[in-house]
């Protein structure tokens, strides 16, 4: 079958991510053909600078989500890639490899050596070998085009309502719950334990509601993110209050869903002033959670 081509990183596939992504199914579809996503394993930054670039979701989280589009995701290793110039990237990869019919790309698509490669030259190429091309519209928020590098930023800074509305979902997480020291249930409220994803975005270390869905039942939650500081404990990980919930989770996956930023991380001056701010914590969450469901 005859295939149309998405092109971009779609690390976390953003509203303007799905802006391409929805064109290329409606060209695919126009076509006859089936639609395809063309990324890097590795983001390309990560391999030109030699920093890892925290991922907005992983690598799982993507799979899935590009299944529940009818996307298939075909992958390609940038350091085999990076020395090729745009026209050799068309040629071997686009047209040979794919065998594309079609080709869709967001308006700041860059490609082959140094990024020189633009949606004007896609075009054109696309022009010269008869292959239909699609460019997204820029789509922007306060002003300015939503990018990942914004939303990373957003979700670092724990702006998490701005950066959901940029992502189009509620930023999520994902980790198998772990064994904790019951220190939640000693006071009325027991918690569920991930330990960090490593390989995606740090959120600003603090308390936020969120939310989780377990038996195919959505649970609002409060959930802390850090450290804890008045107990000693300089481990990074997650802890979860999911509000009106009991069972055991213990060693199940579990997604986590940020929602709104209620404090940031503080040291405090006693065990009790901690579990009278978490009770605090709770009673601001359901205001917020009654404000989200009216």
């Amino acid at each position: 079958m005859a295939s149309v081509v998405a092109l971009g990183n779609f690390d976390g596939l953003h509203r303007g991510h799905m802006s391409v992504i929805n064109e290329t199914k409606k060209l695919a579809e126009s076509l006859g053909a089936k639609p395809y996503a063309l990324v890097f394993r590795e983001h390309p930054s990560t391999i030109l600078t030699g920093e890892p670039l925290p991922k907005i979701f992983d690598d799982e989280t993507r799979n899935r989500e590009f299944k529940k589009l009818g996307v298939t995701l075909c992958f390609l290793d940038f350091k085999r890639m990076k020395d090729l110039s745009p026209e050799e990237f068309f040629e071997k990869i686009i047209k040979r490899r794919m065998g594309a019919k079609g080709v869709c790309c967001g308006f700041n698509y860059t490609f082959g050596k140094g990024g020189v490669g633009t949606p004007e030259l896609l075009k054109k190429l696309c022009s010269k070998n008869d292959i239909k091309f699609k460019m997204a519209a820029e789509l922007d928020f306060e002003g300015e085009a939503i990018s990942s590098s914004r939303i990373r930023e957003a979700i670092e800074n724990g702006e998490i309502e701005r950066a959901n509305i940029m992502l189009g979902r509620p930023f999520t997480f994902r980790q198998t719950v772990a064994y904790g020291d019951k220190r939640g249930s000693l006071i009325g409220s027991p918690t569920v334990n991930l330990p960090p994803c490593l390989d995606i975005v740090e959120p600003r270390h603090g308390v936020y509601l969120s939310s989780t869905t377990y038996n195919g039942k959505k649970f609002y939650a409060v959930t802390n993110i850090g450290v804890r500081p008045t107990i000693g404990d300089e481990k990074r990980g997650s802890e979860t209050h999911i509000l009106d919930f009991r069972g055991n989770l213990y060693g199940r996956p579990l997604e986590i869903s940020l929602l709104s930023f209620i404090r940031p991380e503080k040291k405090f001056e006693s065990i009790k002033e901690l579990e009278e701010q978490i009770h605090d914590d709770i009673r601001t969450a359901r205001t917020l959670v009654n404000k989200i469901t009216q």
